[in-house]
């Protein structure tokens, strides 16, 4: 189907049903226009095409599960209602193009020379770790043309690189690998491609958020083939928004903060001789807890124990969707939160004590909810300084960000919501 066959084909009803699931029922004008605009733009940019195909991969949520991976540890994430969508077509050559519109890009990539820069970082290495990890895989990459946009917010915790990375991988998937690939190869790519052309450490929840889509849950206990479900529970029929708030950046470097985490837990365990807390049982510490406030300090036993907590409460809140307690799942979300914020203490830096724009945003949340008696909130991703998320029901949503705005700023909120789709080829489901 070519470009403007496509165009016509988004007005009609099975691509409004689609959108619909995708964005919200009354997004579907504004994304008719959105994917129409960016057809048309793959036009002007690449020429006539007699067959292109569109594209779509969500943002993610951590919803509970608050650094608990890089121990082995349990997490329940959600694909998000903001995407990165994507024009693509095969171009038959060895050359990747890809146009960023959001960002600004346009370059082109040599299948035959995909060795990485010396400074291991920015898009262009980004994509070339991709089509490297499909090699290496066993999987096939071909030449393709591909124009893209995105409205995943960057810096928010909602993983706007990891969704241009499983678009990338659907495209090849559905282009050169008659779309046999699974979700948990696209994550194991996108991870390669950060690990190895990125010099970034960073592990599979991102991802896998991304590629699955709906809620999962995620256990880690084995890193390299981590057990992954996804919970069939129609969010949407709960008149509830998931809004992330950006509090404001702190200045102080966080990098210190966020090794503090993973390195303190894991000292736990090496007091018995075991390198993540996955392998130690929290009884195990409970009954050497004196020894191990000697052995790791007082901080890290605290971390320990919001370890064994949290994988707790994502069972919890997992067990409490699939049984439609939507009550108990929230008041777990506020558990985990209060748990982040005493126990793991990632929700401000000790750098500088007088920035604490999540602790802020945090307490004026947890006024509105009292106030309201309906309502969840947590810190969100990596925490230290910068985003919140809160779950409230529809109809105070407004209020709410009226209300946390005068506090974070204008625009600083951002209502979304748990779609059931991951990281697909858009086309293939009209």
């Amino acid at each position: 189907m070519n470009v403007k066959e496509t165009i016509r084909l988004m007005e009609s009803e099975p691509a409004g049903k689609l959108l619909g699931a995708l964005y919200g029922k009354e997004a579907v004008e504004e994304q008719v226009k959105r994917y129409q605009e960016l057809l048309a733009g793959f036009e002007k940019t690449f020429g006539e095409y007699k067959d292109v195909k569109l594209f779509s991969s969500p943002g993610r949520t951590e919803i509970s599960g608050n650094h608990t991976d890089h121990n082995h540890g349990k997490v329940l994430a959600g694909s998000i209602n903001l995407d990165c969508v994507g024009v693509a077509a095969k171009n038959n050559s060895s050359q990747v193009r890809i146009v960023s519109e959001t960002y600004n890009q346009d370059f082109t990539i040599d299948l035959n020379q995909l060795e990485p820069s010396p400074k291991l970082a920015g898009t262009v290495d980004l994509v070339k770790g991709l089509l490297k990890g499909f090699e290496e895989s066993g999987y096939t990459v071909g030449g393709f043309n591909a124009y893209i946009t995105s409205n995943v917010i960057s810096a928010a915790g909602v993983s706007s690189s990891a969704s241009f990375e499983m678009l990338l991988c659907s495209i090849l998937n559905t282009f050169f690998n008659e779309g046999r690939m699974d979700t948990v190869a696209y994550a194991h790519i996108g991870k390669f491609a950060e690990n190895k052309y990125w010099a970034k450490a960073s592990g599979l929840l991102d991802q896998m958020a991304c590629a699955v889509g709906g809620l999962i849950t995620i256990d880690f206990l084995e890193p390299s083939d981590p057990v992954v479900e996804k919970i069939d529970f129609d969010f949407g029929s709960q008149n509830h928004s998931l809004i992330i708030v950006q509090t404001g950046k702190g200045h102080a470097d966080l990098s210190a903060d966020y090794s503090s985490v993973p390195n303190e837990m894991k000292k736990v365990a090496q007091f018995f001789g075991k390198e993540v807390l996955a392998q130690v049982s929290e009884a195990e510490v409970l009954e050497h807890i004196a020894e191990i406030r000697e052995f790791a300090g007082d901080r890290s036993v605290l971390r320990a124990l919001h370890f064994f907590e949290e994988n707790k409460r994502v069972e919890a809140e997992v067990a409490a969707l699939k049984e439609n307690r939507f009550e108990d799942f929230l008041t777990n979300i506020t558990a985990s939160g209060n748990s982040s914020w005493k126990w793991l203490q990632n929700c401000y830096t000790t750098a500088s004590l007088q920035e604490q724009g999540i602790t802020v945003a945090l307490a004026l949340t947890e006024l509105f909810i009292a106030e309201k008696q309906r309502g969840a909130c947590r810190v969100h991703g990596g925490g230290f300084a910068g985003v919140i998320m809160a779950m409230l029901p529809n109809d105070l949503v407004d209020e709410y960000i009226s209300c946390i705005e005068k506090a974070t700023g204008k625009g600083s909120a951002y209502r979304m919501s748990i779609r059931p789709y991951g990281a697909v080829c858009v086309s293939e489901l009209i």
